[in-house]
């Protein structure tokens, strides 16, 4: 029998959420993610020092740029392992700016390809709010292909289809974890709101022959990966996917195209934000999550800072 995780590769795109350079030589997978959590998590490791110091001396004086040429250095490294794209996160600061997100990402794109990274191998990952859904947007029809993070509501991801994002990365771990605090309970496997939520997505999204892809996130247990075995792409830490590699056991796919899926609906802002508003556990979560993020990016800042 073959492990859970060569399994789960017959039928769904596996990514690696880390910039851990090891991690991702031992589990072979055929994407990798990262964020501002991650990168600072990388920024720790002795590996990325040297790529450190560049990045603050290269940026001159202009920390934001520093930022993003660490955060390319990062990208770089992980697509020396892996054959398809790394995602690389526009600071969450800007996630109510249109403009400034925009901005952003055409200059994270033009520093990979100073790099000689073509654009094909990059996907730029926004806060999927109005204002990032729209910049996906123009990115999009520009070439420049998308990542739309922070996902928890299903308005959210009828917006990004309707935009025609590249690629969507709905949280799961992050809704479960909202679930199990505010209803005083666990959930396990397809009961999981989670699961359910990322479920109902790829249902409506196939039903509708939306091209967008779905990429689970976020996951807290192997549970919550099983109940999605099928799903496009599932972006998973090297912890979990550790276990699922050691893990000898069958593994059914849950997910396929074919399913009845619900009625295309077309938002338009006032609708897309009252029923965000009216998803109580999608307006905390893609709250805290653009809260944490900035709060990481400063953190990464202050030690580039440190080096000056």
């Amino acid at each position: 029998m073959t492990s859970k995780l060569e399994q789960l590769k017959q039928y769904t795109t596996v990514v690696a959420d880390t910039g851990d350079l090891e991690a991702i030589a031992r589990l072979k997978p055929v994407d990798a993610t990262t964020n501002p959590s991650l990168l600072l998590k990388a920024a720790a490791l002795p590996g990325y020092a040297e790529h450190l110091k560049a990045s603050m001396a290269n940026g001159k004086g202009d920390i934001g740029l520093a930022c993003d040429l660490f955060a390319v250095a990062v990208g770089q490294e992980v697509l020396k392992l892996i054959p398809g794209r790394v995602s690389t996160e526009v600071d969450a600061r800007l996630s109510f700016d249109t403009a400034a997100t925009l901005q952003r990402a055409e200059r994270l794109v033009g520093l990979y390809e100073q790099a000689g990274v073509s654009r094909e191998r990059v996907l730029i990952k926004i806060a999927a709010t109005w204002e990032g859904i729209r910049a996906a947007e123009q990115l999009e029809k520009a070439g420049i292909q998308t990542n739309l993070t922070l996902l928890f509501s299903f308005a959210q991801a009828a917006a990004c289809a309707e935009a025609g994002v590249f690629l969507i990365s709905p949280f799961v771990g992050r809704i479960y974890d909202w679930y199990k605090k505010n209803e005083g309970r666990d959930y396990v496997g397809a009961e999981d709101p989670g699961v359910q939520s990322v479920s109902r997505i790829y249902d409506y999204y196939k039903a509708n022959r939306y091209a967008t892809v779905v990429m689970g996130a976020s996951f807290r247990n192997t549970g919550q990966i099983e109940a999605l075995a099928g799903c496009d792409r599932l972006t998973i830490s090297p912890e979990l996917l550790g276990k699922l590699a050691e893990d000898q056991g069958p593994l059914t796919r849950r997910l396929q195209p074919g399913n009845a899926g619900e009625a295309k609906i077309d938002l338009d802002e006032a609708a897309f934000r009252w029923q965000l508003n009216e998803d109580a556990m999608a307006t905390e979560k893609l709250a805290e999550g653009i809260r944490l993020f900035a709060r990481d990016q400063e953190k990464l800042e202050a030690q580039l800072k440190a080096l000056a």
